[in-house]
Formats: structure tokens, sequence, C-alpha cells
């Protein structure tokens, strides 16, 4: 078996692209208010939002657990609308030796998709494949996207 891997998820997004890509590229402190059930914070540590090489971590509650993670943004791409996390700390890596997360936003057809894809490399052959976290990121993309067509 593989201890590697790669799951990806489109989700349609009504509330438009550019509204995705900005909350999670200037604004992530901001999902606690949108989706506090699911993020709890986003503090930065090194850098400034928005930009490569900015140090943040997130607090969040996964499977019913409160958990933690350090992440530097390590790609930003404005005309595709995509960013790239890469994991440094936190309860994911106890269970994975790298974790990659991007987000891509893009419009096909008049319809705005965004796209979630998680690359990793599992510690052993032991570990499950990450597919509750891929769908805790859908379930928090619906999330964002109520809370943005409600106002």
């Amino acid at each position: 078996m593989g201890l590697t891997g790669k799951l990806i998820a489109a989700i349609e997004f009504k509330a438009g692209g550019d509204v995705f890509h900005e909350l999670f590229r200037h604004k992530p402190h901001h999902l606690s208010n949108v989706t506090p059930e699911k993020v709890q914070g986003c503090d930065l540590h090194e850098g400034q939002f928005g930009h490569v090489g900015t140090i943040i971590t997130w607090r969040y509650t996964h499977d019913g657990k409160e958990k933690k993670a350090k992440q530097v943004i390590q790609a930003i791409n404005e005309e595709q609308k995509l960013m790239e996390f890469k994991m440094l700390e936190g309860d994911l890596m106890e269970l994975y030796k790298a974790f990659l997360i991007t987000i891509h936003v893009e419009t096909k057809n008049g319809i705005d998709l965004v796209t979630w894809t998680l690359e990793y490399e599992m510690l052993n052959e032991d570990v499950e494949h990450p597919l509750s976290l891929l769908s805790f990121f859908i379930d928090m993309t619906k999330d964002i996207e109520t809370h943005h067509v409600e106002k």
C-alpha cells in the first residue's frame, strides 16, 4: 500500500468565487465568525495575511475534537484564485509526514467552483486517508456560502 495520497473535491459556490478567495487570502481570521462551530480562530504568527511565507495557526473543531494546525502560505496565484497551505505543526502532523492543502476557485460555464486538494504522506500504513477532513472542508465551504448568500 502506498503512503502518499491526494484527495480532491470541487463544490459549487453560489456566493461568488471572489468572496471565497478574498476571505481565505486577506481575512482568514473572520472564519471564526462565519463558521464558529468549525473554526474557532486563525492567529497570525509571522508575516501578513494574504502573503506567501506568512505563518498562521488555526484553532478548529474536527470530528468533535478541538485541534490546531500551524501552516505556512506556500503559494498564492491571484489570477487563478489559488492558495497553498503547507502544514508545519499540529494534530495532523501526528499522522502525516507531509500535508499540503490547496484551495482553488474557478468559474466554469458561469458557475463558481471551490476546489480543495489535499496532498499528504502518511507516517505508516495504519493511518487513514483524511476523508473526514475533506468532508470538513466541504461543509465549511457550504457554511461560508450560506453566510454570504443570506446577507
